[in-house]
């Protein structure tokens, strides 16, 4: 009910929206000579931040354009090199960037959020990188007919986009995927498959969320599975593809990362009117590419987000050592010997806490310890983890550092 409740409300402010948008458009229109007035300025501040405020945020482009190799800047477009219907793999091929660079394949979370978030992840790897990136089906663009998608569906995806690249790729897991992409290596490893990474790293992710619990963790084990059930999950309502399929809805999930922020979000658009206002238009700008894809959202299908939820947020199962891949193979990451293991924490992250992702070490006993390490970056929380500043200067040359250390060995 929810949902529709959701869909109806939009549908009803569309005219509103509309109105907002004219008014925008005249007010910003070289020859109005309101334009550069304290009215104009404030009633076109009001304007935007209305329409902001009600639209409805698709999928975003990649935008990236080109990366810098060796000094000369290189074009680059993002192809889908395999796919099923519930995930695209893309390559960002870059045209003339030398032969033999490292495959790396970035999996992206499935939490809400497109895969488009990790632009600045993909941005940083792409001048040494042969990049690779899992991009995941909106559920409510999925039609029912296609079935189910649940957490083991993804750990075979993992899988078979490794097995696309062939053996000797590296891995990076950012966030959420931790524990699938643990739980596929770790089958992959005891499979023997020739298509084994030479390195996977881990970022902020909740291998054991029992270690330094966060406030999404304790909300996990505090609540009944049956709430989860009973107050997360809804019916994706028509005109969208997927309509019929049970969910949780991303609007769901964006609206508690949201709260848990609620300050800093209302002070963001604050200052976005003040911008506005002022005339700041730089400032501005900054405010809509991130909110552009902060505010764009994704659908789970109920059986992946439920069986997350039980298993690994609530039972802890592969920490325990009692993961079971289709409820039969018990999932063995000692079976693990030749795989190098990283590890990356924040500092300051309220999603998972410092040892969660560090517990990856625990469980993968059989690796040699010089094929191991880990880094807590001091001052990111969680987003600074795989993007910004600190990511891009202090923690993917390490991430390199460490690639190139075990392929070297």
């Amino acid at each position: 009910m929810l949902y529709t409740l959701v869909e109806m409300n939009r549908a009803a402010m569309a005219p509103m929206r509309l109105a907002a948008k004219g008014t925008k458009a005249w007010l910003e229109a070289p020859l109005n000579p309101l334009r550069e007035t304290g009215f104009g300025r404030s009633t076109l501040a009001v304007t935007s931040v209305f329409e902001r405020a009600t639209r409805y945020y698709g999928k975003p482009e990649w935008q990236i354009p080109t990366t810098e190799i060796g000094g000369k800047t290189l074009p680059v477009a993002p192809v889908v090199s395999w796919s099923s219907p519930w995930c695209k793999l893309i390559h960002f091929q870059t045209e003339g960037a030398p032969a033999g660079r490292p495959r790396l394949l970035i999996c992206a979370p499935m939490s809400g959020h497109f895969a488009t978030l990790l632009r600045g992840t993909v941005e940083a790897f792409l001048p040494t990188h042969e990049v690779y990136i899992t991009d995941w089906t909106d559920a409510k663009m999925a039609p029912v007919w296609l079935g189910r998608f649940d957490l083991d569906d993804y750990i075979d995806h993992i899988r078979w986009s490794l097995q696309h690249l062939g053996g000797g790729a590296h891995v990076v897991a950012v966030c959420q995927p931790g524990p699938p992409v643990l739980a596929a290596i770790s089958m992959m490893a005891e499979d023997n498959d020739p298509a084994l990474p030479a390195t996977m790293t881990y970022m902020g992710s909740p291998i054991d969320a029992r270690k330094s619990p966060t406030v999404p963790n304790l909300l996990a084990e505090e609540r009944s599975f049956d709430w989860f059930r009973e107050k997360m999950i809804y019916t994706v309502p028509a005109p969208w593809p997927g309509m019929m399929r049970r969910v949780y809805p991303g609007f769901v999930q964006l609206t508690s990362f949201m709260h848990m922020n609620w300050d800093r979000h209302v002070d963001a658009q604050a200052r976005f009117f003040d911008h506005l206002v002022e005339g700041d238009e730089d400032s501005a700008e900054k405010h809509r590419a991130f909110y552009d894809e902060y505010l764009a959202v994704l659908d789970l299908t109920e059986e992946f987000y439920l069986q997350t939820i039980r298993r690994v947020f609530r039972a802890h199962k592969l920490a325990r050592g009692i993961f079971r891949y289709r409820g039969e193979r018990l999932v063995n990451p000692g079976a693990i010997e030749t795989v190098g293991l990283m590890t990356v924490e924040g500092e300051k992250d309220d999603i998972s806490g410092i040892g969660q992702t560090q517990a990856a070490h625990d469980l993968c006993i059989n690796i040699p310890e010089n094929m191991q390490t880990d880094y807590i970056q001091p001052g990111v929380g969680h987003y600074g983890v795989f993007n910004g500043r600190r990511f891009r200067e202090e923690i993917v040359p390490r991430i390199n550092a460490f690639q190139d250390m075990i392929v070297g060995r």
